[in-house]
């Protein structure tokens, strides 16, 4: 998929470049669309970071045709709720992860497999890029008629985060309270390894979690960082890279007929233009996300990848049941599964 725009062919899209973006100057003297983009994040979280950077770049090359608003931190919506809100037109713009979607589309959450725990980053973009993300993109498009901007967004690798237990290995995980993002997989995961998995909305998890209504959580680096979480408790982290938390930029299709097909392009191509950028700077912000997490007392303990490739290979064995819990077509997992491998 990176190498290709999202559902719709847009064959004229490449000959659009920033010099003719000039084009799209304001010819009438209409009001311009009002774009609303709602995230649940902190402002300096990656996702937040990006998009304050693509609707500029998208109202400088609209010419005034377009005036965008970021609602940030879930002032407006919490992901949970956010794909709902796009499909009945209360934002025009939304990027919720893959795992808050499952509810309407199962397949979506093919990053948390676990033929996909532990593995490097550019395998999981073989898989999210691929034929597995094509169809899922379908799935999307045609179950809610929005559009999809392009390639998925990345949040980065989710790991494990505890409050006052010491966390060593996936052992230590036994028995512990731990709060999942949402998705059939990720709870699977926490079961896998003993747990009991609590799904708490992110805009609430730092109250919850100084009132002590979980033991831990799955989370990203930075997230846990933007959202303070030190603050509230959190002192330990396993790193695993379980899953790369992935999130899908989506357009309100009512809005998406209004631009029309220069604007269209426009809104594709700077994504398209600007998504390994922002890829990058995701890796880099996890980076330092830990950085400042270990300024403020959180302890750190990195698992070996030996150690990650067989209990990769134990989680496989149960890959049928996991897929059967979350609904997820066979199709796909064929899908990823030869993507993985190539």
């Amino acid at each position: 998929m990176s190498h290709h725009l999202s559902r719709r062919a847009f064959a004229r899209s490449s000959f659009l470049t920033l010099g003719s973006f000039a084009i799209l100057r304001h010819a009438r003297g209409d009001a311009p669309l009002e774009l609303r983009c709602s995230l649940d994040t902190a402002p300096s979280h990656p996702r937040n970071v990006a998009f304050r950077d693509y609707l500029g770049k998208l109202e400088a090359a609209a010419g005034g045709q377009i005036k965008t608003k970021l609602f940030e931190s879930g002032s407006l919506f919490p992901d949970l709720q956010v794909t709902k809100a796009l499909v009945q037109g209360q934002v025009e713009m939304a990027c919720p992860g893959t795992w808050t979607i499952t509810g309407l589309v199962p397949d979506a959450d093919f990053s948390q497999l676990p033929a996909l725990y532990g593995r490097p980053i550019e395998v999981v973009h073989k898989a999210a890029d691929g034929a597995g993300g094509k169809m899922v993109n379908g799935a999307i498009t045609s179950k809610l008629k929005v559009e999809i901007l392009g390639p998925w967004f990345d949040l980065g690798y989710n790991n494990w985060f505890s409050t006052r237990k010491p966390i060593n290995s996936v052992a230590d995980l036994k028995g512990m309270k731990l709060r999942s993002p949402g998705g059939v997989l990720n709870s699977f995961r926490i079961r896998f390894f003993g747990g009991i998995p609590n799904v708490t909305a992110w805009p609430d998890v730092p109250l919850a979690m100084s009132q002590g209504t979980f033991d831990g959580l799955i989370s990203s680096n930075e997230s846990a960082n933007s959202a303070k979480l030190f603050d509230s408790g959190l002192r330990y982290s396993l790193q695993d890279k379980q899953g790369m938390g992935l999130y899908v930029p989506m357009v309100n299709p009512a809005f998406w007929q209004k631009v029309g097909p220069k604007l269209q392009e426009a809104m594709v191509r700077l994504w398209q233009d600007n998504i390994a950028a922002y890829r990058e700077n995701t890796a880099k912000l996890q980076e330092s996300g830990r950085a400042a997490l270990e300024k403020q007392g959180v302890k750190f303990v990195d698992v070996p990848q030996a150690d990650l490739d067989a209990t990769r290979a134990e989680l496989v064995k149960v890959q049928d049941k996991a897929v059967e819990e979350a609904h997820i077509s066979p199709r796909l997992v064929e899908l990823v599964m030869t993507d993985v491998r190539a």
